[in-house]
């Protein structure tokens, strides 16, 4: 998929820049051509010649190099790349590109490209969840900057969270569907998946069996029709797929705020299982037993919907805008009434009732209304449901 592609890969400063070197060697292994820029910092981590003998390039550095700049070297670097990928991409890159700053190489090549970009952000989990940071990504996003991660773990400093710069396999994957000729190319879609939990204590709380299986599944199949896909899950027990933007969500509060803060979008697919009601007076302390035998009594108020809010958005609305029905009987009736209700274009509707063995389970067997009417498919294995909804909205994004 990648030979004869050319990749001009930003090498940015961080512990994370280690893994640069696997990531260069699995490109060039699918074929491609990568062309190093190491920034200073960067330089720390990782050296110029390790980074040059494994690209079979020299690796640029210094912004007035004076062999090229009579050509306006750093312009055409820019500009002779099929992607730019920043990896790692460290809050401090990230702020120069939202700002348009331009004073050294790496920054410079950002702010004068007219290739697409790819970025793969790596930094302390205060850092990434600092608000001036998540103002930078959604600048970045909304300028068309596509990212991979950051995944969420242990990181060199000895905490834990989301900052951790995703894996070379991951990034590759990326790489791969930004390089995509697909029919969904250089449109975004957001996708919703996996369960919410609504906390009753800090310890419990409500749930549902959503494994998050079926929303992977069709994130991964419109990534590889050449999508920008946003996957915004909550906590799912199947892993994200990999080449997505991954936001990671508990509440449904939190899933309607993170689906607000990602678009603008092309389609919007909503596959999560989002609870309805949420527990107005969670504890702040873990619930004890008071011996008596009574039950707290838990107040229950309702969520807000999702699927409505953006179904029914004056302006910036989704061209298409497809939702899901778990039901566990009178399916079609209840999911068309749901459409109509809901104000989508699509609902696609399954039969969740314990006998399916569909909730959590591998296979799906789906009904999709839309204003022509209700399409009943097969039962099926949840990728195969996935790659065929996924050629649907394909197609119908064709004619928006």
């Amino acid at each position: 998929m990648l030979a004869g592609k050319t990749i001009l890969l930003i090498i940015g400063g961080g512990i994370a820049a280690i893994k640069t070197p696997e990531l260069i060697r699995s490109l060039r292994a699918q074929g491609a051509a990568v062309v190093p820029v190491l920034t200073r910092a960067g330089a720390e981590f990782v050296t110029p010649l390790s980074i040059s003998a494994l690209a079979g390039h020299a690796v640029h550095q210094d912004l007035f190099d004076l062999t090229t700049e009579a050509e306006m070297g750093h312009i055409q670097l820019s500009r002779a790349a099929d992607l730019v990928v920043v990896a790692p991409a460290t809050a401090d890159l990230m702020a120069k590109m939202a700002a348009g700053l331009a004073n050294d190489l790496a920054s410079t090549l950002l702010l004068a490209t007219d290739t697409p970009v790819l970025i793969a952000p790596a930094m302390n989990v205060r850092m990434w969840q600092h608000a001036a940071t998540q103002r930078n990504r959604a600048q970045l996003a909304a300028d068309g900057i596509r990212f991979v991660g950051p995944a969420e773990g242990e990181m060199a400093c000895g905490e834990f969270g989301p900052g951790r710069m995703s894996e070379p396999s991951e990034i590759l994957a990326a790489i791969e569907a930004a390089l995509s000729d697909g029919p969904l190319k250089g449109r975004h879609v957001l996708v919703t998946s996996g369960p919410t939990h609504e906390p009753i204590d800090p310890v419990r709380y409500i749930a549902n069996r959503s494994s998050g299986a079926q929303g992977t599944a069709l994130a991964a199949a419109l990534r590889d029709l050449g999508a920008d896909v946003s996957f915004i899950t909550g906590p799912a027990t199947v892993p994200p797929p990999a080449g997505v933007r991954v936001i990671r969500v508990e509440t449904a509060r939190q899933m309607l705020a993170a689906v607000q803060a990602a678009l603008p979008a092309d389609a919007a697919v909503f596959a999560a299982a989002v609870a309805d009601w949420r527990v107005a007076n969670a504890a702040d302390k873990k619930m004890k037993k008071d011996g008596t035998g009574s039950l707290p009594a838990l107040e229950f108020a309702e969520n807000p919907d999702i699927l409505a809010t953006v179904s029914q958005m004056k302006a910036g609305r989704p061209g298409l805008v497809v939702g899901f029905a778990a039901e566990t009987h009178e399916v079609e009736a209840h999911a068309t009434a749901k459409r109509a209700r809901k104000g989508c274009d699509w609902i696609v509707a399954n039969d969740v009732s314990p006998a399916t063995g569909i909730m959590g389970g591998s296979e799906n067997a789906v009904t999709v209304i839309d204003a022509a009417g209700a399409e009943a498919w097969p039962r099926m294995g949840k990728d195969a449901v996935a790659r065929k909804l996924a050629s649907r909205i394909a197609a119908a994004l064709g004619t928006v």
